[in-house]
Protein backbone atom coordinates (compact mmCIF):
# COMPACT_ATOMS: atom_id res chain seq x y z
CA UNK A 1 0.00 0.00 0.00
CA UNK A 2 0.97 3.63 -0.14
CA UNK A 3 1.66 4.78 2.89
CA UNK A 4 2.25 7.96 2.11
CA UNK A 5 -0.52 8.98 0.43
CA UNK A 6 -1.48 12.12 -1.92
CA UNK A 7 -4.81 12.33 -0.10
CA UNK A 8 -2.04 13.49 2.98
CA UNK A 9 -1.67 17.00 0.83
CA UNK A 10 1.89 16.38 0.55
CA UNK A 11 3.53 18.89 -1.76
CA UNK A 12 6.76 20.22 -3.14
CA UNK A 13 7.48 23.98 -3.08
CA UNK A 14 8.07 24.71 -7.02
CA UNK A 15 11.00 27.25 -6.33
CA UNK A 16 13.33 24.28 -5.22
CA UNK A 17 14.07 23.01 -8.17
CA UNK A 18 16.93 25.12 -8.54
CA UNK A 19 18.56 23.20 -5.31
CA UNK A 20 17.90 19.87 -7.15
CA UNK A 21 19.29 20.14 -10.41
CA UNK A 22 22.60 19.99 -9.66
CA UNK A 23 22.71 17.19 -7.91
CA UNK A 24 20.66 15.30 -10.82
CA UNK A 25 23.78 16.65 -13.33
CA UNK A 26 26.68 15.00 -11.44
CA UNK A 27 29.01 13.12 -13.45
CA UNK A 28 29.73 9.64 -13.23
CA UNK A 29 32.50 9.05 -11.22
CA UNK A 30 33.60 5.92 -13.76
CA UNK A 31 36.44 5.09 -11.33
CA UNK A 32 34.60 4.87 -8.42
CA UNK A 33 32.24 2.79 -10.77
CA UNK A 34 35.15 0.74 -11.72
CA UNK A 35 36.50 -0.32 -8.56
CA UNK A 36 33.16 -1.07 -6.82
CA UNK A 37 32.89 -3.79 -9.25
CA UNK A 38 36.33 -5.04 -9.94
CA UNK A 39 37.45 -5.34 -5.57
CA UNK A 40 34.31 -6.86 -5.15
CA UNK A 41 33.70 -10.18 -7.15
CA UNK A 42 34.73 -12.52 -4.29
CA UNK A 43 32.27 -10.91 -2.00
CA UNK A 44 29.06 -11.49 -4.44
CA UNK A 45 27.88 -14.78 -3.08
CA UNK A 46 25.15 -14.96 -0.46
CA UNK A 47 26.17 -17.50 2.52
CA UNK A 48 23.24 -19.59 3.21
CA UNK A 49 24.94 -20.18 7.27
CA UNK A 50 24.65 -16.60 7.56
CA UNK A 51 21.24 -15.81 6.28
CA UNK A 52 19.45 -18.85 8.04
CA UNK A 53 20.30 -18.57 11.51
CA UNK A 54 20.18 -14.60 11.44
CA UNK A 55 16.81 -14.22 10.24
CA UNK A 56 15.73 -17.83 12.17
CA UNK A 57 17.46 -16.37 15.73
CA UNK A 58 15.36 -12.77 15.07
CA UNK A 59 12.36 -14.12 14.25
CA UNK A 60 12.67 -16.37 17.17
CA UNK A 61 13.13 -14.09 19.22
CA UNK A 62 10.97 -11.08 18.21
CA UNK A 63 7.90 -14.06 19.11
CA UNK A 64 9.07 -14.92 22.65
CA UNK A 65 9.35 -11.11 23.65
CA UNK A 66 5.71 -10.86 22.11
CA UNK A 67 4.36 -13.61 23.97
CA UNK A 68 6.10 -11.99 27.32
CA UNK A 69 4.74 -8.78 26.24
CA UNK A 70 1.32 -10.31 25.77
CA UNK A 71 1.11 -11.95 29.13
CA UNK A 72 2.94 -9.94 31.72
CA UNK A 73 2.00 -7.71 34.63
CA UNK A 74 4.30 -5.21 35.28
CA UNK A 75 4.00 -1.96 32.80
CA UNK A 76 7.65 -1.94 32.77
CA UNK A 77 7.72 -5.47 31.19
CA UNK A 78 5.92 -4.88 28.94
CA UNK A 79 7.43 -2.17 27.72
CA UNK A 80 10.76 -3.60 27.70
CA UNK A 81 9.37 -6.68 25.82
CA UNK A 82 7.44 -5.11 23.33
CA UNK A 83 10.06 -3.12 22.75
CA UNK A 84 12.69 -6.27 22.19
CA UNK A 85 10.04 -7.54 19.89
CA UNK A 86 9.83 -4.74 17.97
CA UNK A 87 13.31 -4.47 17.20
CA UNK A 88 13.70 -8.23 16.87
CA UNK A 89 11.20 -8.45 14.60
CA UNK A 90 12.12 -5.26 12.47
CA UNK A 91 15.66 -7.05 12.10
CA UNK A 92 13.75 -10.33 10.67
CA UNK A 93 10.98 -8.61 8.46
CA UNK A 94 14.28 -6.11 6.99
CA UNK A 95 15.42 -9.91 4.99
CA UNK A 96 12.64 -8.71 3.00
CA UNK A 97 15.11 -6.37 1.20
CA UNK A 98 17.11 -9.21 0.50
CA UNK A 99 14.83 -11.24 -1.01
CA UNK A 100 14.77 -8.68 -3.80
CA UNK A 101 18.15 -9.08 -5.00
CA UNK A 102 19.38 -12.38 -4.57
CA UNK A 103 20.12 -14.39 -6.81
CA UNK A 104 17.90 -16.97 -8.64
CA UNK A 105 18.79 -20.17 -6.31
CA UNK A 106 20.97 -18.89 -3.64
CA UNK A 107 19.18 -19.41 -0.65
CA UNK A 108 16.59 -22.41 -1.78
CA UNK A 109 13.36 -21.98 0.41
CA UNK A 110 14.36 -18.78 2.09
CA UNK A 111 11.53 -16.66 0.33
CA UNK A 112 9.26 -19.45 1.42
CA UNK A 113 9.90 -19.55 5.16
CA UNK A 114 10.41 -15.84 5.31
CA UNK A 115 6.80 -15.79 4.31
CA UNK A 116 5.37 -18.59 6.27
CA UNK A 117 7.82 -17.05 9.04
CA UNK A 118 7.28 -13.47 9.48
CA UNK A 119 5.82 -12.02 6.02
CA UNK A 120 1.93 -13.21 6.83
CA UNK A 121 1.97 -13.32 10.42
CA UNK A 122 3.39 -9.72 10.28
CA UNK A 123 1.02 -8.60 7.75
CA UNK A 124 4.54 -7.75 5.38
CA UNK A 125 4.19 -10.33 2.29
CA UNK A 126 6.74 -10.00 0.25
CA UNK A 127 4.86 -9.35 -3.15
CA UNK A 128 4.03 -6.14 -1.74
CA UNK A 129 8.00 -5.50 -1.99
CA UNK A 130 9.06 -7.66 -4.85
CA UNK A 131 8.67 -6.29 -8.09
CA UNK A 132 8.61 -2.91 -6.44
CA UNK A 133 11.89 -2.61 -5.00
CA UNK A 134 13.86 -3.37 -8.22
CA UNK A 135 12.23 -0.16 -9.90
CA UNK A 136 13.80 2.36 -7.22
CA UNK A 137 17.22 0.76 -8.77
CA UNK A 138 16.14 1.42 -12.38
CA UNK A 139 18.90 3.73 -13.78
CA UNK A 140 15.79 6.18 -15.41
CA UNK A 141 13.79 5.67 -12.70
CA UNK A 142 15.67 7.22 -9.59
CA UNK A 143 14.45 9.73 -8.14
CA UNK A 144 11.59 10.58 -11.00
CA UNK A 145 8.04 10.48 -10.23
CA UNK A 146 8.16 7.01 -11.96
CA UNK A 147 9.99 5.58 -8.90
CA UNK A 148 7.66 4.20 -5.89
CA UNK A 149 10.35 4.78 -3.30
CA UNK A 150 11.21 8.50 -3.78
CA UNK A 151 10.20 11.35 -2.14
CA UNK A 152 11.93 15.05 -2.37
CA UNK A 153 11.40 15.50 1.55
CA UNK A 154 14.35 17.56 1.50
CA UNK A 155 12.62 19.93 -0.64
CA UNK A 156 8.88 19.81 0.72
CA UNK A 157 7.09 21.81 3.62
CA UNK A 158 8.45 20.91 7.91
CA UNK A 159 4.99 19.62 8.48
CA UNK A 160 5.89 16.60 5.85
CA UNK A 161 8.52 14.95 8.13
CA UNK A 162 6.06 14.29 11.66
CA UNK A 163 3.35 13.36 8.54
CA UNK A 164 5.82 10.90 7.25
CA UNK A 165 6.29 9.08 11.07
CA UNK A 166 2.47 8.98 11.95
CA UNK A 167 1.68 7.26 8.47
CA UNK A 168 4.28 4.51 9.30
CA UNK A 169 2.39 4.52 12.53
CA UNK A 170 -1.16 3.33 11.26
CA UNK A 171 0.19 1.17 8.49
CA UNK A 172 -0.05 -2.50 10.34
CA UNK A 173 -3.45 -1.69 11.69
CA UNK A 174 -4.05 -0.65 7.62
CA UNK A 175 -2.47 -3.61 6.08
CA UNK A 176 -4.75 -5.64 9.01
CA UNK A 177 -8.22 -3.88 7.32
CA UNK A 178 -6.40 -4.26 3.48
CA UNK A 179 -6.08 -7.67 3.63
CA UNK A 180 -9.26 -8.70 6.11
CA UNK A 181 -11.64 -6.59 4.13
CA UNK A 182 -10.35 -5.43 0.71
CA UNK A 183 -8.99 -8.78 0.27
CA UNK A 184 -12.44 -10.46 0.20
CA UNK A 185 -14.55 -7.82 -1.18
CA UNK A 186 -12.18 -7.41 -3.92
CA UNK A 187 -12.86 -10.94 -5.03
CA UNK A 188 -16.72 -9.86 -5.50
CA UNK A 189 -16.23 -6.31 -6.94
CA UNK A 190 -13.54 -6.22 -9.29
CA UNK A 191 -13.44 -3.00 -9.57
CA UNK A 192 -12.39 -2.82 -6.16
CA UNK A 193 -9.61 -5.50 -6.79
CA UNK A 194 -8.02 -3.44 -9.33
CA UNK A 195 -8.36 -0.59 -7.43
CA UNK A 196 -6.25 -2.73 -4.31
CA UNK A 197 -3.97 -3.83 -6.72
CA UNK A 198 -3.31 -0.87 -7.87
CA UNK A 199 -2.95 1.64 -4.83
CA UNK A 200 -2.75 -0.38 -1.82
CA UNK A 201 -0.50 -3.67 -2.73
CA UNK A 202 3.05 -1.76 -3.13
CA UNK A 203 5.12 -1.03 0.49
CA UNK A 204 6.23 2.75 -1.87
CA UNK A 205 5.97 6.15 -0.50
CA UNK A 206 5.52 7.85 -3.94
CA UNK A 207 1.84 8.81 -3.83
CA UNK A 208 1.75 9.14 -7.83
CA UNK A 209 3.07 5.22 -8.45
CA UNK A 210 0.71 3.17 -9.62
CA UNK A 211 1.63 -0.81 -9.94
CA UNK A 212 0.72 -2.49 -12.94
CA UNK A 213 -0.57 -6.38 -12.84
CA UNK A 214 1.71 -9.39 -12.50
CA UNK A 215 2.10 -11.90 -14.00
CA UNK A 216 4.07 -15.42 -14.27
CA UNK A 217 5.78 -16.32 -10.83
CA UNK A 218 5.19 -13.13 -8.81
CA UNK A 219 1.51 -13.89 -10.07
CA UNK A 220 1.31 -16.30 -8.44
CA UNK A 221 3.05 -15.62 -5.67
CA UNK A 222 1.38 -12.65 -5.50
CA UNK A 223 -2.09 -14.48 -4.89
CA UNK A 224 -1.00 -17.66 -2.63
CA UNK A 225 0.09 -15.01 0.06
CA UNK A 226 -2.33 -12.32 -0.47
CA UNK A 227 -4.76 -15.29 0.44
CA UNK A 228 -2.51 -16.54 3.36
CA UNK A 229 -2.56 -12.46 4.53
CA UNK A 230 -6.23 -12.16 4.11
CA UNK A 231 -7.15 -15.45 6.32
CA UNK A 232 -4.58 -14.51 9.01
CA UNK A 233 -5.97 -11.36 9.33
CA UNK A 234 -9.54 -12.02 9.57
CA UNK A 235 -8.41 -14.69 12.01
CA UNK A 236 -6.78 -11.38 14.03
CA UNK A 237 -9.75 -9.54 14.00
CA UNK A 238 -11.41 -12.47 14.81
CA UNK A 239 -9.11 -13.91 18.16
CA UNK A 240 -10.83 -10.69 19.86
CA UNK A 241 -13.59 -12.84 20.54
CA UNK A 242 -11.91 -15.45 22.40
CA UNK A 243 -8.89 -13.73 23.57
CA UNK A 244 -10.21 -10.43 24.23
CA UNK A 245 -8.33 -7.23 22.95
CA UNK A 246 -4.61 -7.29 24.72
CA UNK A 247 -3.22 -9.94 21.92
CA UNK A 248 -3.97 -8.31 19.00
CA UNK A 249 -3.62 -4.52 20.60
CA UNK A 250 0.16 -5.47 21.72
CA UNK A 251 0.83 -7.10 18.13
CA UNK A 252 -0.21 -4.03 16.20
CA UNK A 253 1.99 -1.74 19.07
CA UNK A 254 5.03 -3.67 18.71
CA UNK A 255 4.60 -3.22 14.81
CA UNK A 256 3.76 0.12 14.85
CA UNK A 257 7.67 0.67 16.44
CA UNK A 258 9.10 -1.41 14.50
CA UNK A 259 7.47 0.74 11.07
CA UNK A 260 8.23 3.29 12.81
CA UNK A 261 11.85 2.76 13.15
CA UNK A 262 11.94 1.48 9.89
CA UNK A 263 10.76 5.11 8.88
CA UNK A 264 12.70 6.76 10.36
CA UNK A 265 15.86 4.34 8.80
CA UNK A 266 14.16 5.24 5.37
CA UNK A 267 13.73 9.34 6.28
CA UNK A 268 18.27 9.09 6.17
CA UNK A 269 18.72 6.12 3.71
CA UNK A 270 18.46 9.28 1.54
CA UNK A 271 19.11 12.93 1.19
CA UNK A 272 15.91 13.22 -0.99
CA UNK A 273 17.24 16.53 -3.31
CA UNK A 274 16.15 15.31 -6.59
CA UNK A 275 12.96 16.85 -7.87
CA UNK A 276 12.29 14.39 -10.59
CA UNK A 277 15.10 14.80 -12.69
CA UNK A 278 16.40 11.23 -14.25
CA UNK A 279 20.25 11.26 -12.49
CA UNK A 280 23.20 9.90 -13.20
CA UNK A 281 24.49 6.50 -11.31
CA UNK A 282 26.83 8.98 -9.11
CA UNK A 283 24.45 11.37 -8.40
CA UNK A 284 22.01 8.64 -7.47
CA UNK A 285 24.90 7.36 -4.64
CA UNK A 286 25.29 11.21 -3.62
CA UNK A 287 21.61 11.25 -3.14
CA UNK A 288 21.97 8.19 -0.60
CA UNK A 289 23.80 7.54 2.58
CA UNK A 290 26.15 5.40 4.48
CA UNK A 291 26.49 5.09 8.39
CA UNK A 292 29.46 3.18 8.25
CA UNK A 293 31.23 2.62 12.05
CA UNK A 294 32.15 3.90 14.17
CA UNK A 295 28.28 4.57 14.54
CA UNK A 296 27.21 2.56 17.81
CA UNK A 297 23.65 2.22 16.80
CA UNK A 298 23.63 2.37 13.07
CA UNK A 299 22.99 -1.85 13.29
CA UNK A 300 19.99 -1.37 14.82
CA UNK A 301 18.42 0.74 13.30
CA UNK A 302 19.87 -0.20 9.76
CA UNK A 303 19.86 -3.49 10.62
CA UNK A 304 21.02 -6.41 7.50
CA UNK A 305 23.37 -4.39 5.75
CA UNK A 306 21.01 -1.50 5.77
CA UNK A 307 23.50 1.19 7.38
CA UNK A 308 25.21 0.72 3.78
CA UNK A 309 22.57 1.89 1.69
CA UNK A 310 24.42 4.26 -0.72
CA UNK A 311 27.07 1.04 -1.39
CA UNK A 312 23.97 -1.02 -1.93
CA UNK A 313 22.95 1.40 -4.87
CA UNK A 314 26.42 0.73 -6.34
CA UNK A 315 26.64 -3.04 -6.16
CA UNK A 316 22.18 -3.98 -5.71
CA UNK A 317 23.13 -7.63 -5.67
CA UNK A 318 25.78 -7.95 -3.04
CA UNK A 319 24.16 -9.50 0.05
CA UNK A 320 24.03 -7.80 3.67
CA UNK A 321 27.33 -9.84 5.23
CA UNK A 322 29.37 -8.53 2.61
CA UNK A 323 28.62 -5.29 2.75
CA UNK A 324 31.15 -3.78 5.40
CA UNK A 325 33.76 -5.67 3.93
CA UNK A 326 33.54 -3.99 0.38
CA UNK A 327 32.73 -0.42 2.03
CA UNK A 328 36.45 -1.22 3.76
CA UNK A 329 37.90 -2.47 0.94
CA UNK A 330 36.54 0.66 -1.20
CA UNK A 331 37.54 3.12 1.24
CA UNK A 332 40.94 1.53 1.74
CA UNK A 333 41.72 1.57 -2.41
CA UNK A 334 39.45 5.13 -3.10
CA UNK A 335 41.19 7.37 -0.25
CA UNK A 336 40.57 10.53 1.53
CA UNK A 337 38.39 13.01 -0.10
CA UNK A 338 36.77 10.49 -2.78
CA UNK A 339 33.93 10.56 -4.27
CA UNK A 340 32.67 7.24 -2.35
CA UNK A 341 33.55 9.47 0.98
CA UNK A 342 31.19 11.91 0.27
CA UNK A 343 28.20 9.38 0.95
CA UNK A 344 29.36 8.34 4.20
CA UNK A 345 28.02 10.08 7.32
CA UNK A 346 28.27 10.51 11.13
CA UNK A 347 24.74 9.25 11.89
CA UNK A 348 20.85 9.04 12.47
CA UNK A 349 20.07 12.79 14.38
CA UNK A 350 22.69 14.82 12.05
CA UNK A 351 20.91 13.73 8.80
CA UNK A 352 17.46 14.31 10.12
CA UNK A 353 18.81 17.76 11.14
CA UNK A 354 19.95 18.17 7.62
CA UNK A 355 17.00 17.48 5.67
CA UNK A 356 14.60 19.27 8.29
CA UNK A 357 16.84 22.24 8.14
CA UNK A 358 16.40 21.82 4.67
CA UNK A 359 12.51 21.66 4.44
CA UNK A 360 12.86 24.63 6.82
CA UNK A 361 14.53 27.02 3.82
CA UNK A 362 12.04 26.32 1.22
Amino acid sequence: MNIFDKTMGVAVAPQAGARARPLAATPDDTAMLRAAVDLTRDLITARPAIYWPDFLASALLGYAALAVATLAGETWQVVLAGLVSALAFYRATSFIHELTHIRQGSLPGFRMAWNLIVGIPLLFPSFLYEGVHTQHHAKTRYGTVDDPEYLPLALMKPWSLPLFIVVAAIAPAALMLRFAILTPLGLFVPPLRHFVAERYSALSINPDYRRRPADGDLRRMWIWQEAGASLWSMALIASVFAFGWRPLLTLLAVLSIAMVINQLRTLVAHLWENEGDPMTVTGQFLDSVNVPPPSPLAAIWAPVGLRYHALHHLLPSMPYHSLGEAHRRLVAHLGAGSTYERSNHAGMIPLVVRIARSTMRV
